[in-house]
């Protein structure tokens, strides 16, 4: 198995990669996902499928890169005043986006790639989410629960409602937030 070398900061290496993101997050829209393939993405993007495969090894560990990209958050969370109602601003969101077909397609990648990193970086990722607010929550002089207090009772049961049921509906992610919001902070 070829291994992933990390991407290096601009020059050709920075293209390509933007390039196949590109191809591929095309290709997902006109295509059915079994119909895409490293040869589509490689003539899309104008490389040489080898240097797909030397970069990412194969298509499953490309779509979980490509994954890993679009569930990066491009904003931080929307402040609205007080610790409760940016972490439930947050969490409904969070829990719509994931729950969205292309949200569950976006998991399923990251999960199905063998490494794992693409896992840890999503979930770097919604803890620094959570830290924002938090910090926010301080500056202001609320009380919080621990940043792992909400990633364990309101992330941790709605990504599992996600991947082993239905979507979370919003009552539900109500009661999550609102039991974190109960708990006592860290000492």
């Amino acid at each position: 198995m070829a291994t992933r070398e990390g991407p290096r900061p601009g020059g050709r290496s920075a293209r390509v990669q933007a390039s196949v993101h590109k191809a591929v997050q095309t290709l997902l829209t006109t295509l059915e996902r079994t119909e895409v393939t490293v040869p589509l993405i490689a003539a899309e993007a104008g490389v040489t499928p080898s240097t797909i495969y030397r970069r990412w090894g194969d298509l499953q560990e490309l779509l979980a890169d490509v994954a890993v990209e679009r569930l990066r958050p491009d904003m931080v969370p929307v402040d609205t005043g007080s610790f409760g109602s940016d972490l439930m601003a947050w969490a409904e969101q969070y829990a719509e986006e994931m729950s969205s077909g292309p949200g569950r397609e976006m998991i399923r990648d990251v999960l199905a790639a063998q490494d794992g990193t693409g896992a840890y970086q999503c979930c770097n990722f919604t803890r620094q989410q959570i830290e924002a607010i938090a910090e926010r929550a301080e500056q202001r002089g609320e009380v919080f629960p621990d940043v792992e207090t909400v990633m364990d009772g309101v992330v941790a049961p709605i990504m599992y409602r996600i991947l082993f049921g239905g979507a979370p509906n919003a009552a539900h992610v109500e009661r999550l937030v609102t039991a974190s919001l109960a708990s006592k902070p860290a000492p």
